[in-house]
Formats: C-alpha cells, structure tokens, sequence
C-alpha cells in the first residue's frame, strides 16, 4: 500500500510538473521582446510569431499526439513531448533567429503533448480524483505563467537574456526528470475488454464534439487575444505603460482562482450551469463594462478581473468536457486532440484579426462588442454542451 501512495504521490508531482510548463515558455516572452530584438535582431514583424508559432504548432500536432497516445501509451507520449519541449527551450538560447524560431516550434509541439494528454492520464490513473487532479494541473499552469510574466523581464536587467531564458527553462527539465520517475514507478494500465467496441467510434463524427471544439476555439480566442491587446487599449486610453501592465496582470491572475474550483464545482448538481453562466457573465460585462468605462485604474481592475476569472473557468470547464463527455480514455485523448487542433487555430486567428479591425476602424469599440458578441455565442454553445450526456448518447 506504502508503495501505491509514493507511486500516486510522485505521478501527482509530475502532473503538477507538467502543467506548469504548458504556458510558461510563452508568457515569459513578451516582457524580454525588447532584450531578444537587441541580442538576435528580431524584426518587429517576427515579435508577433513567437506568440502564434506555438498556438500553429498546437492545431498541428494535437491529433497526431492523440494518435500516438492511443498507439503507445500517453504517458510514454508524453515523455516524448516533454524531451522536445526541453530541447526546444534551451535551443532558443542560442543567440540567432533560426536557432530561436526553430526552438519555439519544439516547444509548440512539447506544450501540445500536455495539452491533450494530461486530462487523459488523470482520467485513466486517478478516475476518483478527476476534479481535484484537474485543479491541480490547471492552477500549476496559469500560476507559473504569471510567475513568469510578472519575473522574467525583472531577472534579465538583474542578469542578461541568456540566464533569464535557461533559468525558467529549468521548470520544463524538472518536469522531464520527474516525468522518467513516474515511469519507473507506474504500472502499465490495461485497457477493459468492454471498453474496446466504443474505441472504435470516431468523435469527429459526433456532434457534440464539434460543439465542444467550437467552444474550445471561441475561449482561446479570447484568451490570446485580450493578453495581446488589453494592455495596448489601456494605454490608448491615457493610461501609463506600468498600469496596463499591472492591470494586464491582474487578468492573468485572476484566472487562477477559478481554474481551483472549476473542476470541483463541475461535481456538484447543477455545477454544470454555474460554470457557464460565470464565463458568460464574466466576459459579457467585463468587455461591457471596459467599453462604457475608459478612465479609473480600479473599476478598470474589477474588469480585468473578471474577465480573467471568466476565461480561467472557460478554459477549466473545456477540460470538464474532455474528461465527463467522452465513455472511454481513448475517446477522452481522441476528444482533447481535435478540439485543440481546430481550436488552436481559432485561437492563433484572434490577435490578428483583432489587430486588423482595430487599424481598419481606427477604434476599439468594435472590438469590445465582438468580444460581447463571440461570448454570448460560447455561453449558447455551453447550454448545449451540458444538455447532452456523453458523445455519443443525448440526455
């Protein structure tokens, strides 16, 4: 029994491990672009790429990770993602443009492993402890990122680029290290007799599938794109660089709590509901409220607050989706793979239509109501989501 629990114990590390490396490669960027411009000569037109390489990289790779889990085991996929991700990381190191591109497309590919594997792993490793190893991996991911945004630009004035690069790096050698240790200590799981004829099913013939995969791509749309143009709308309107940036993190932050107590909540009767109703409300009046409100650094906080809270608890609940709409594991890995290769692309489209629309019109009003126009979308797709019961079988 002592060596079951140490075997739950380091495997719960590794997820913790694993989910705090699925954001931190990016978000420690932004603040270092001016250090990167200097040390590789980075084109201010390639800045932009190294937010939208990984989300690409994420559409990309996301079905063919689902395939190899299927084929050869999540875990040891993973382990696999997780090599590219390091070698990837410490590639972008070396002070040259292609050296930095190609080690951020590694690193797309490591994150996209964790994406779509882990809500697998924890569903076939701990079926009892979902929610809470849920929790777990989703507050890792949005803590360590903010970690990162909020120090990265800081360690390079006290050191250089190079350090503050190697150094946050260590997060994803950690997470391979301990990786090899739970594959030590894992037993092999086998897959149930009974569950085999459902493999077979194919989600991308469900629709619920493509309703939740819509939903997916709807929540990183927003995500990627208010992180890439809050802090630039706060400043149009007369705010200093140093607020945006706080009130930018702030809505990072606040992504944490909710991302806690998504899954949990997701247990209870009518947890389902709440949820939505929190990302619709959240997005709905926060983009409401910045539209109407252009002055004031604290009721701007309030809604950067909760938008922050609204997208941690979208991203939270996609999550829930994989895990409670699909039967089996396989479906699960299969589910995850789709809605984040279509979703990603969604997601990588955001920031520049955005962009687009703000230099056509010369206003960022339109693109507040597109943000009120595109949650009211996600929250009818969330209603219809909680009205089916699995994949393949209605309510």
């Amino acid at each position: 029994m002592s060596r079951k629990k140490d075997s739950a114990a380091i495997l719960t590390f590794g997820i913790f491990l694993v989910g705090a490396n699925l954001r931190l490669p990016i978000t420690m960027l932004p603040p270092l672009l001016s250090d990167l411009k200097r040390s590789v000569g980075l084109a201010p037109s390639l800045a932009g790429l190294l937010t939208t390489i990984p989300l690409v990289m994420f559409a990309l790779i996301s079905p063919l990770i689902a395939k190899a889990g299927n084929k050869y085991g999540s875990e040891r996929t993973l382990l696999a993602a997780l090599i590219l991700l390091t070698i990837g990381s410490y590639l972008r190191i070396i002070p040259t443009i292609w050296a930095l591109m190609i080690g951020t497309c590694l690193v797309g590919a490591g994150i996209a492993g964790g994406n779509v594997l882990l809500p697998a792993i924890i569903k076939e490793r701990f079926p009892t402890q979902i929610a809470i190893k849920t929790s777990l991996y989703t507050v890792s991911m949005g803590l360590v990122a903010s970690i990162g945004t909020g120090f990265s630009g800081l360690l390079a004035t006290k050191t250089n680029l190079q350090t503050t690069m190697g150094t946050f790096s260590l997060v994803g050698v950690a997470g391979l290290i301990v990786w090899v240790l739970c594959l030590l200590v894992m037993k092999p799981v086998r897959i149930k007799y009974n569950q085999r004829p459902q493999t077979s099913r194919s989600v991308w013939r469900a629709s619920l599938a493509w309703i939740i995969t819509l939903f997916f791509g709807i929540q990183s749309l927003l995500y990627y794109s208010l992180l890439t143009w809050l802090p630039t709308i706060w400043i149009s309107r007369g705010f200093s660089t140093v607020q945006a940036g706080s009130l930018a993190t702030l809505f990072q932050l606040s992504v944490l709590p909710l991302s806690l107590t998504v899954p949990l909540l997701a247990e209870k009767k009518h947890g389902m509901r709440i949820i939505v109703a929190i990302v619709g409300i959240g997005f709905i009046g926060g983009a409401a409220g910045l539209s109407v409100v252009t002055h004031g650094f604290w009721i701007n906080a309030f809604f950067s607050i909760i938008m922050g809270a609204a997208s941690g608890a979208a991203f939270s609940v996609c999550i829930v989706f994989f895990q409670k709409k699909a039967t089996t594991v396989q479906e699960t890995t299969a589910l995850s793979g789709m809605a984040q290769s279509l979703g990603y692309i969604v997601g990588a489209v955001g920031p520049v239509l955005f962009g687009f629309v703000q230099n056509r019109l010369n206003s960022w009003e339109p693109i507040l109501i597109l943000v009120m126009l595109l949650s009211i979308i996600m929250t009818g797709l969330g209603i219809l989501i909680n009205h089916r019961q699995t994949l393949f079988k209605r309510i």
